[in-house]
């Protein structure tokens, strides 16, 4: 198995960043994490393989409430999210659809590898977890 990059970004990751707002003209998945992160690193969804992690910093998925952020995100193959704190309506989101995230306040200070770690470790009850293993609110979507 190889080991998942790591993709880091900064504080106040929007939404828009996240999926730009000329993409939103589609709900498939697969369309929507061709376009993931477009604006801000253009290598990224040609590059990203599943099991990758994205690692952010204070105020990820900040912006507008729409689902295609975590769903462009969960579409590109990322295993995880881990951030220094959610925009809770993104927090949400991500439940809703079944995008495993985690929120470490030192989340910016960890090693690749401490990263890979954590990720195996959720501090969700079960009822959340049961959700994200069946792949949202409403199973696999595309």
């Amino acid at each position: 198995m190889t080991k998942p990059k790591i993709w880091r970004f900064g504080d106040n990751l929007n939404t828009d960043d996240i999926i730009p707002a000329r993409y939103l003209n589609t709900t498939s998945v697969t369309e929507l994490s061709e376009h993931c992160m477009a604006d801000i690193c253009p290598e990224f969804s040609k590059d990203v393989q599943n099991g990758d992690i994205i690692v952010g910093g204070e105020n990820f998925g900040c912006g507008s409430s729409r689902e295609h952020a975590p769903l462009a995100i969960k579409g590109c193959g990322i295993s995880s999210v881990i951030a220094k704190s959610f925009a809770r309506i993104f927090f949400r989101n991500c439940i809703n659809i079944g995008l495993p995230i985690l929120e470490i306040a030192e989340a910016d200070k960890l090693s690749d590898e401490e990263i890979i770690k954590r990720v195996g470790v959720s501090a969700f009850p079960k009822f959340i977890q049961d959700i994200i293993d069946k792949g949202g609110l409403m199973g696999t979507i595309d």
